[in-house]
């Protein structure tokens, strides 16, 4: 599934990373928990629809979206969390829910939140059962997002 598009992107950026096999994680909390760490380091990806714009925004695994700091950061006039059935096409390489956070990939906009900023993250690469962690550094050269203040605690 989408685990492959993922890799081999990676791959072809020359990028280091871990893959790791694991029990069915549907949340970030989940994952976090599966993969043993802290939900700082789960790079969760959150689609909206920013004046009629499908964006990626990606906030630490622990954090819920502020959608009116996601307003204000993208200068959108219009904002809303993007139902499945708006981005699911664009994601058809992956199960719903388990969308990498590599926006660019998929011709999205990418945001990524300040927060997000550790030394590795971790997040799924289009399943529940297997996720990928990397440098952070990496994740963000190759995804080019906008640095952004997106979460809430």
């Amino acid at each position: 599934m989408g685990a492959e598009r993922v890799r081999e992107y990676l791959l072809t950026h020359g990028i280091a990373y871990d893959l790791h096999a694991h029990e069915r994680a549907v949340t970030a909390q989940r994952l976090a928990e599966a993969e043993h760490i802290s939900g700082r380091r789960i790079a969760k990806p959150v689609i909206l629809v920013a004046d009629d714009r499908l964006v990626m925004a990606v906030i630490p695994g622990h954090l819920d979206l502020d959608l009116e700091k996601a307003r204000r950061a993208l200068g959108a006039g219009d904002i809303r969390l993007a139902a499945e059935t708006e981005f699911a096409e664009a994601f058809g390489d992956s199960e719903p829910g388990a969308e990498a956070p590599l926006g660019n990939l998929y011709g999205m906009r990418t945001v990524i939140d300040l927060r997000l900023n550790q030394e590795t993250i971790t997040f799924r690469g289009g399943t529940h059962e297997e996720s990928i962690t990397m440098a952070f550094d990496d994740y963000e050269r190759i995804v080019a997002g906008d640095p952004v203040d997106v979460a809430r605690e």
